[in-house]
């Protein structure tokens, strides 16, 4: 089982706690976390990813181990421990403002 942690927005619109646990067939991705996670929580879907294009919301950014992932390939294979749940797969809302 996949870890996902959630922003506090998300986690209010899709009425869940910290983290979800998703089940992801596959190479672990986060284009594949994020494929599952629209699918459990279909309210989730444009939030984290743009419609049309499917790339990553400006103000959103992807962790995994500590290491921002954001600007990698969505369909580059996650680290171990995200692969096998023992570290969560974190989507972190950017905090922006002068």
């Amino acid at each position: 089982m996949i870890r996902v942690a959630l922003p506090y927005h998300l986690r209010n619109l899709a009425g869940v706690g910290k983290e979800v646990t998703l089940q992801v067939s596959g190479p672990v991705t986060p284009q594949a976390i994020l494929d599952a996670l629209e699918v459990i929580y279909p309210m989730l879907r444009g939030t984290i990813r743009d419609y049309g294009t499917m790339e990553r919301r400006p103000m959103l950014r992807f962790f995994a181990c500590g290491e921002d992932v954001s600007h990698q390939p969505l369909d580059l294979p996650l680290p171990e421990p995200v692969a096998s749940g023992r570290e969560p797969f974190r989507i972190v809302g950017a905090i922006a403002g002068g």
